[in-house]
């Protein structure tokens, strides 16, 4: 499998390309700003990409869509709650295929109400819901610190330690992780009450 990680864009954004091998087909994860390099990416490894993966719909998540779509035809999938264009809209539980590669979507409501995970091939792109030794902000419109404890405290922890995780951001310190290290070194993975977790959030 190819898997490519690019910090691009001003909010150091992590952007990926994941193919079945060059010159395979494959998938562009949450194309940020400045998505030339993922362009000439697609181009030099002659990648069929078939869609692009929105983790949420933040502007720095997707504002590559379009150019993208353009050069491609790839097909947008998001959350069906999404408020942008989506041409798959998916919810928890389903699942598609690009060539040999099988994803799966987990909703992880809380940084924003459309958020997901995409599980592949022993990876999950977490976009803003889990970042390495942090999560997604809860403070902004559309954010619930409710369904975060939710998502991160019965989903995240329920996941297989061996997942490599896939953040939206370059935030901790090092550039992916897996869910085994996150349950014993995030501090917001750390075992709460609801009503732990909210106090917790407002500190």
């Amino acid at each position: 499998m190819l898997l490519d990680q690019f910090r691009i864009g001003p909010y150091l954004n992590f952007t990926y390309l994941v193919a079945e091998e060059e010159g395979g087909q494959g998938v562009v994860i949450d194309p940020s700003f400045g998505i030339d390099p993922v362009l000439s990416a697609i181009d030099e490894r002659r990648v069929k990409v078939r869609y692009i993966l929105n983790t949420h719909s933040h502007p720095d998540h997707v504002a590559g869509n379009q150019d993208v779509r353009d050069r491609t035809g790839a097909k947008v999938v998001a959350h069906r709650v999404a408020p942008l264009h989506q041409d798959v809209s998916v919810d928890d539980g389903d699942g598609f295929a690009a060539g040999g590669l099988k994803f799966q979507v987990a909703h992880t409501p809380g940084h924003t109400k459309d958020s997901v995970l995409y599980l592949f091939e022993g990876n999950v792109a977490t976009g803003d819901t889990l970042f390495v030794g942090e999560c997604g902000r809860t403070d902004l419109p559309g954010s619930d610190p409710s369904e975060m404890y939710d998502s991160l405290l019965r989903r995240v922890v329920a996941l297989d330690d061996a997942l490599v995780v896939l953040p939206g951001h370059d935030y901790g310190p090092t550039p992916t992780s897996t869910i085994g290290r996150e349950k014993r070194e995030n501090y917001t993975l750390q075992p709460r009450t609801r009503e732990e977790f909210l106090r917790f959030l407002k500190e």
